[in-house]
């Protein structure tokens, strides 16, 4: 199967080819976009309740053991008979609105990015965006 052809990388000025957004020079770009997200999203989308649990040692240990028993790979990919590396810990009941199994292990699963965003879309058709009373 032939390779998709390289393209310019995306740094203005840069004449190195690459299979990806950015060359093996720039590729720490990729990862300060990135952090930059992750932390906007934290100071200012994300409520200070839930940035808490998030931070929390708990949730940490939760999240490992999560990782462990799955074996670090995406558990709806594997259904799908594909192995793929996992990189979010989900709740199966979204915490926002079942605040009190946010620290169970059995209500958590390990997904890759894809499966986490089309699960997180479908818990917003399922329960609605907004926040429930009782979470805050």
């Amino acid at each position: 199967m032939p390779s998709r052809p390289k393209k310019p990388c995306s740094v203005p000025g840069c004449p190195n080819l690459t299979q990806g957004r950015y060359c093996e020079q720039h590729q720490y770009k990729e990862q300060q976009s990135k952090a930059e997200r992750h932390r906007y999203y934290d100071e200012h989308i994300r409520d200070q309740k839930a940035r808490e649990f998030y931070h929390s040692k708990e949730w940490q240990r939760v999240r490992q053991a999560a990782l462990m028993r799955d074996n670090y790979l995406c558990q709806d990919c594997l259904e799908e008979k594909r192995i793929t590396p996992a990189d979010v810990v989900d709740h199966i009941k979204p915490v926002r609105w079942f605040w009190h199994l946010r620290l169970e292990l059995s209500n958590t699963r390990s997904l890759c990015h894809a499966h986490h965003n089309k699960k997180t879309a479908e818990d917003k058709k399922k329960y609605g965006e907004g926040r429930v009373k009782n979470f805050l």
